[in-house]
């Protein structure tokens, strides 16, 4: 065993060494010999004459992942064991229940069964608590262990029991059937805004250029559709291939999407379009935040340095790196970085070196002072080095930490878990608002003891009161005026959920929403009112805008 996972080691380190980010010249034969030696041997002695035993496994697992993550964050070591996942993040498919599920209170739980798939059509629901799967009883376990014996092979049994809180029969046992389960990366498309072809796109796998195919020509032939949005946010890429098929759906057969560029100057690889297009006039618009990275920045830099689409939204993660496997003995993999990658305007769009570290070993984005300019095929002015800045900018505010903690505190999940229980139905995606009776039921649900959030105006006021008393400042006057300001800016809950029930409103309803109508509901629902829909919108419909845009 320790003989397997030391050449493992050993395999990631002559990886590691044939490629370091920076370097001008590759480590000696000898350094390498050397290094491995002093390694091995080191290991060697822990493993004999340490006072405790040490897990082999555990202990190489460690060294590797040092050596990796002191380059960048996505050179990785992939075990066999964990193979699987990854599998499914390139492919879109796995054998499984179909449901995603999070971990809480030292349990875990369903988030959210997939429409259409074994758990959905069983009856599971989101917030039912895993017990049992086949004979083992699952309380107390981790969720990777949970989903590892949830997936398998399709048309394979398994039994699941759970515990669904807000029922009178709160136990209850399924027995399911696994099957293919095929993650859809266009979970919606419709005509949103009277005339605006909406396609969401939540990750770049091996079905994504195909599902976003089908969605363009679907909506094409719809005769209200004059124009196409593209929601690209929170999407953290995936296949850089996919990419450039999507990109060749809006221009000409042949055009250069992407460069990679390696080790050396014969290390460059050119990536163009290969089929011919859908529509290369059709006015298009890209929504994008901070959460959009890889391959959905190669589509949003393409096709703004192509000037074929108007960006909206906020600038986006900024992933210029390009990452490619190689197997290692055992069945592991190296999932490296290989290269660079340069969009038509020949700009880089990683935010961070990670060859040059600060003496702390920390990293930090490349300041837009460093940046240099680049020039979209009408001659805009665009900017490496951190992201695709967008050619609109949509202000949505910040999300306020009532909010924060209603979300991440799992009260909003909580209350449509019972709100579910409740109620067979709710009005339709489209239709769906929340009431206010709906908003004070949510209010009545909530345990104010259980829902800690940032007060900042009372910490700022202690914090006041605390340096005047020691500047010498403090007097009877000063204090009662200070008291005046704590009377009046003192939190009050039930106020604060009213201030702020227009954002909370929004993530209940989505939630609310998922439970009925599942992941296409829910983007049925947030393109209604979304800020960056609105604004892509306004730009579509208004052509001199959108030529302007496209031309200044």
């Amino acid at each position: 065993m320790i003989k397997k996972l030391i050449a493992a080691a050993t395999l990631a380190a002559l990886s590691l060494t044939a490629w370091q980010a920076g370097a001008e010249t590759r480590s000696s034969k000898r350094d390498i010999s050397r290094s491995l030696d002093i390694f091995t041997s080191l290991f060697k002695q822990l493993q004999t004459s340490y006072v405790d035993s040490i897990d082999a496994e555990k202990s190489i697992n460690t060294a590797i992942n040092a050596m990796l993550n002191d380059i960048d964050p996505y050179t990785n070591y992939i075990p066999e064991s964990e193979q699987e996942d990854f599998m499914t993040i390139a492919t879109g498919t796995y054998g499984g229940i179909g449901s995603l599920i999070m971990q809480r209170d030292g349990n875990v739980y369903v988030s959210e069964p997939y429409k259409g798939t074994p758990s959905q059509l069983a009856g599971m629901r989101a917030g039912d608590m895993f017990l049992k799967i086949d004979d083992d009883t699952v309380t107390g376990w981790k969720s990777d262990k949970v989903s590892a014996r949830l997936k398998g092979q399709a048309g394979t049994p398994v039994s699941i029991t759970v515990k669904r809180p807000y029922t009178d029969d709160s136990i209850l046992t399924f027995n399911l059937t696994r099957a293919k389960i095929d993650i859809d990366p266009v979970p919606y498309y419709g005509v949103t805004h009277d005339n605006v072809g909406y396609i969401a796109i939540t990750t770049f796998n091996e079905q994504t250029a195909d599902a976003v195919r089908d969605a363009l020509l679907a909506l094409k032939a719809d005769p209200r559709v004059k124009s196409i949005a593209l929601d690209l946010r929170g999407n953290g890429g995936g296949l850089m291939e996919s990419a450039v098929k999507i990109v060749g759906l809006f221009v000409p057969k042949g055009t250069e999407v992407l460069r990679t560029r390696g080790r050396g100057e014969l290390n460059e690889q050119i990536y163009k379009t290969t089929r011919q297009p859908v529509d290369t006039e059709i006015p298009l618009a890209v929504l994008v935040d901070d959460g959009s990275a890889s391959a959905a920045e190669i589509v949003t830099g393409a096709l703004q340095d192509l000037d074929r689409a108007v960006i909206v939204g906020e600038r986006t993660f900024g992933k210029g790196l390009v990452q490619s496997t190689r197997q290692l003995p055992y069945n592991g993999l190296l999932k490296v970085t290989i290269a660079k990658y340069h969009i038509p305007s020949g700009r880089l769009i990683q935010a961070i070196d990670y060859s040059h570290r600060n003496p702390d070993g920390s990293v930090a984005r490349i300041p837009d002072s460093l940046t240099n300019v680049f020039h979209t095929r009408a001659g805009r002015e665009v900017r490496d080095g951190g992201g695709i800045t967008p050619d609109v900018k949509v202000d949505r505010g910040e999300m306020s930490r009532l909010t924060y903690n209603l979300i991440s505190g799992n009260t909003i999940f909580d209350f449509a878990t019972k709100y579910v229980a409740e109620h067979p139905e709710i009005a339709s995606p489209g239709e769906f608002t929340v009431d206010d009776s709906l908003y004070n039921s949510f209010k009545a649900f909530i345990d104010p003891a259980k829902v800690q959030y940032d007060k900042l105006t009372e910490y700022m006021l202690e914090q006041l009161e605390d340096v005047t008393r020691r500047e010498g400042y403090m007097n009877d006057s000063v204090q009662a005026q200070i008291d005046v300001l704590k009377s009046m800016l003192h939190h009050n809950l039930d106020r604060d959920l009213d201030i702020q029930r227009d954002d909370i409103a929004r993530y209940l309803a989505s939630e609310l929403i998922t439970r009925y109508y599942y992941n296409p509901g829910r983007y049925e629902y947030i393109v209604r009112d979304d800020a960056d829909m609105k604004e892509a919108a306004a730009i579509l419909n208004d052509s001199e805008r959108y030529r302007s845009i496209l031309s200044k």
